[in-house]
């Protein structure tokens, strides 16, 4: 008899829906996403999920366009749980504190359990030149410390990519300990890849990668905003970074992540391929 896995979650990267016209030079077709959501929500709907999880950058830009995009998922029979990514916070500056609300967060962070597993929703996006817009002060603040990764010649020196604020790292570290005392294992989920070494991690992709590693109870991290995608482990964790939907006119792009007591297994549809990745 085949094993059935533990827990299964349907996962959906970069969407980055808009009313805008195609950029095929960067291979963005902002107004398929709607079409393409609503695709991936109709597969999952014929199977037995714990959650959806949208890993960022729902839109591309202007708070207008979170309606449509939020629109797709709404014939779900399953929770669908959003994370900001860069793009959602290219929104006017006095909209960004709602951000959080538009996506049905709680917090800004949070953490939650499904089938004895911790789950963490991190913001990757708290410190940046975006999401910080409307507070000169942190801006100004973020802004230094692009320029110091700039100087020491950091490959993802970019003010598209951001990071974690030591604020944020004590609450990470917090529900680590939590989560060890407990003997739950951890499945981790940001906008920004941490691992292998690339031009969109996340500014701390060190700093977070070395805390995982001290912490063997987080199996998984889980990302997109790299949209050709990627794979490494770091310790025991698997980073996996799903492909960004955004970036055919039809192809589409989506998973279903298949958590098993020994392996891990991405079912890909589309650009996305098909992985197992042993524990």
């Amino acid at each position: 008899m085949t094993e059935q896995p533990l827990l299964r979650i349907g996962v959906i990267a970069d969407p980055q829906y808009a009313d805008l016209d195609p950029n095929p030079a960067l291979n963005r077709y902002f107004r398929e996403s709607v079409a393409k959501i609503s695709a991936a929500i109709e597969t999952f709907e014929g199977e037995d999920l714990a959650f959806v999880i949208t890993l960022g950058d729902l839109i591309d830009r202007g708070f207008e366009n979170f309606a449509p995009a939020l629109a797709a998922y709404a014939p779900s029979r399953h929770e669908c749980l959003f994370l900001p990514g860069n793009h959602d916070y290219l929104i006017a500056p006095e909209k960004i504190a709602d951000l959080p609300t538009v996506l049905g967060m709680p917090a800004p962070y949070y953490s939650f359990h499904k089938a004895g597993i911790r789950f963490l929703i991190i913001n990757g996006c708290e410190d940046s030149l975006f999401a910080t817009a409307d507070n000169l002060e942190r801006q100004e603040q973020a802004r230094r410390r692009l320029l110091a990764l700039k100087a020491e010649g950091a490959a993802n020196a970019m003010d598209w990519n951001a990071g974690l604020t030591d604020t944020q790292f004590a609450w990470i570290e917090a529900e680590l300990a939590a989560a060890k005392a407990a003997g739950e294992p951890v499945i981790v989920m940001g906008h920004y890849p941490i691992y292998p070494e690339h031009d969109h991690n996340l500014w701390d992709w060190q700093r977070l990668a070395k805390l995982f590693e001290q912490n063997p109870q987080v199996i998984a991290y889980l990302c997109g905003h790299n949209h050709q995608g990627n794979l490494g482990r770091f310790g025991n964790t698997w980073c996996i970074n799903f492909r960004g939907m955004v970036d055919t006119p039809a192809e589409n792009a989506f998973a279903i992540l298949n958590l098993h007591a020994a392996h891990i297994e991405i079912q890909g549809f589309g650009r996305q391929e098909s992985l197992t990745l042993r524990r």
